[in-house]
């Protein structure tokens, strides 16, 4: 049983109706040439990195109609700064084991314009929550919120609460800092979401440490959807704002994120994703001549 802890709450007055199907198991990992179409749907490779070339309503009905035959799974959503992280070995195979990876960051939606192998659109972890959870209220399904600063994750469980109606929350927890290098914290983590039994779980850790933990809650609840999301809570839960919707189009969201928070961001952006970015385009479009 897990402990309980100011920063971890069960909203119990929500409705919440667990579907499971017994014995059911994770599925292997996509690797290689045996993921390639094996979802039904294209696939595009950027830096190595195979991504599902899915809308966002198509990645909303994939996750439901998985959850409704009892079959659960991890989705990622890389942008510039984890698809640079995700080039090291010991970090790429947490997007080989992954059901679902979409592009968060329009830098990989124009790369994979230059390789004429178009990704449709770019799938964002803050706008996933709000399809994903209305399409849970719609169906019974129940969320669980992992990550974010104390009282992040409650304030947005709170958030979406009011926005969405009849959106059952089967739980949130906000560990703290440094959790996973604690035996005992970190079992406690797991302990909370399992017993919690949700049909998903948006994850908000940062990367690579949230895709990590998801990869160690599936063992435990193959039948749950995890879901990768970063910041994610933390604007939901009105602490950060989101960029204006013609910003995020037009593949500046990043300007917006560096104004807001200049000292956290600027080594980030500035040293690491830029220099990155620009060898990504530069890459890409040789190619997509290659190709041509």
């Amino acid at each position: 049983m897990a402990l309980e802890s100011p920063a971890r709450r069960s909203l119990v007055s929500l409705p919440t109706v667990i579907r499971r199907t017994p014995g059911a198991t994770a599925p292997s990992p996509r690797v290689g040439e045996g993921r390639a179409g094996s979802r039904g749907h294209a696939q595009v490779s950027i830096d190595d990195v195979t991504f599902d070339a899915l809308r966002e309503h198509e990645v909303v009905a994939h996750v439901f109609a998985a959850l409704s035959r009892g079959e659960g799974g991890n989705l990622i959503t890389p942008n510039v700064d984890i698809l640079r992280q995700l080039r090291r070995p010991q970090l790429r195979e947490l997007a080989e084991q992954a059901e679902l990876v979409v592009p968060d960051g329009m830098p990989i939606v124009w790369a994979s314009r230059l390789r004429g192998e178009e990704l449709p659109e770019r799938v964002t972890g803050s706008s996933l929550i709000w399809s994903l959870s209305r399409a849970a209220a719609a169906t019974d399904r129940s969320l669980y919120l992992l990550g974010g600063a104390e009282g992040i994750a409650e304030r947005a469980a709170q958030r979406l609460q009011d926005e969405v109606p009849d959106l059952g929350i089967a739980g949130w927890d906000c560990p703290p800092f440094g959790f996973e290098a604690d035996d005992a914290r970190l079992s406690d983590t797991v302990d909370a979401v399992v017993e919690a039994e949700p049909d998903l779980v948006f994850v908000a850790l940062g990367f690579p440490k949230q895709e990590k933990l998801m990869v160690r809650l599936r063992e435990h609840l193959p039948n749950t959807w995890f879901i990768g999301c970063g910041g994610t809570l933390t604007m939901v839960a009105g602490e950060v704002s989101r960029a204006p919707e013609w910003i995020q189009r037009s593949g500046l969201e990043w300007v917006h994120r560096l104004a807001m928070e200049p000292r956290r961001m600027a080594k980030r952006y500035l040293v690491h994703d830029l220099p990155y970015a620009a060898g990504l385009m530069a890459r890409s479009a040789l190619a997509g001549r290659r190709r041509a």
